[in-house]
């Protein structure tokens, strides 16, 4: 099969696209021939060599894809040859073919491409697992999300206000931040221009957000502990902003807040199963009620991955970016 084979670590120039050996099925996976994947910033740091895969993954990007299962595991179960599925990857979804376990694996959500599925299963696995199966975030409360462009904040904006949030986002541009508000955000926010710690209080009399999920790290740090409400939860998720920072604990005491922090790769098999199985009960709902929709701002053809890392690393898109095998 062809895969994007990292050649060497560095620019998005070293993505190569390379005949390689097909996938080895293991007894409790299904094989998918990738019809599309989707690009992740966790891609753009593997390929600088700074994010490994986890021991036994695919050395190949890629942690989501869409196709059909081509090929069956013998403990295989849940899935038959010839469905058309969605899945959360370990690695290797920058190619033909890819194996995983079963227990990662998606139905195509009703109304939705085989296309387009692609765009799911890392960002509901990420904001299912964070927001809302660790932070709680309920009905009625306030939600904070950095980088509400992005795939991960297009997405989360959808399921918190389906399940009765208010939504707040921030985002470098008037057109990012008018998108945002298209599909539910209720306050936008422009961190170029505006403090979002004083815009915080200011839309909630004072008081702050319950929730906010952050890609940024320590460069908002404080700013986070400022702008939670009393009993708030901080969820980190990145480091775009680095990764240490002098911090005055006091906020986290008088207001009792928790900050939590959690990747979804580096999760046992059994953890993404028990995440992908709440994703499935909780959010493909909604996308079938068309309340959840696929934001894809452009597909690439395999071969120029390169050129998709570009776009990525420039910042200009909104929603997911697709790479079609």
């Amino acid at each position: 099969m062809k895969a994007i084979v990292i050649t060497t670590p560095g620019g998005p120039e070293v993505l190569q696209l390379q005949e390689v050996e097909d996938p080895q099925l293991r007894d409790d996976e299904v094989l998918i021939r990738v019809h599309a994947t989707a690009l992740n910033r966790a891609d753009t740091l593997q390929r600088k060599g700074s994010y490994p895969p986890p021991k036994g993954a695919s050395p190949y990007p890629g942690l989501e894809c869409s196709g059909t299962i081509e090929s069956l595991g013998k403990n295989v179960s849940k899935w038959k040859i010839g469905d058309q599925v969605c899945a959360l990857l370990a690695g290797g979804g920058y190619a033909e073919k890819v194996a995983v376990p079963e227990g990662q694996v998606l139905p195509v959500p009703p109304g939705v491409s085989l296309k387009d599925a692609t765009s799911f299963p890392e960002v509901a696995c990420t904001v299912w697992s964070t927001i809302f199966m660790m932070s709680r975030l309920s009905h009625g409360e306030t939600l904070l999300i950095h980088g509400g462009s992005s795939g991960i904040g297009t997405f989360a904006i959808q399921i918190a206000k389906y399940r009765g949030s208010r939504v707040f986002v921030t985002a470098g541009s008037e057109e990012k931040l008018a998108f945002c508000k298209s599909i539910g955000a209720d306050v936008g926010i422009n961190y170029k221009t505006e403090d979002f710690v004083a815009r915080v209080k200011e839309e909630t009399g004072g008081q702050g957000v319950d929730v906010i999920l952050d890609c940024m790290g320590a460069s908002y740090y404080q700013r986070n502990l400022d702008s939670l409400n009393f009993d708030g939860r901080l969820f980190i998720i990145g480091f775009q902003g680095g990764v240490s920072t002098e911090v005055d604990l006091r906020a986290l005491l008088g207001k009792r807040l928790t900050v939590q922090g959690a990747g979804l790769r580096s999760r046992s098999p059994e953890n993404k199963a028990l995440i992908v199985d709440e994703v499935a009960k909780n959010v493909w709902p909604a996308i079938a009620e068309g309340k959840v929709k696929p934001v894809v701002y452009k597909s690439f053809p395999l071969s120029e991955a390169a050129e998709a890392h570009r776009l990525m690393e420039s910042s200009q898109h909104i929603g997911k970016i697709l790479l079609l095998p």
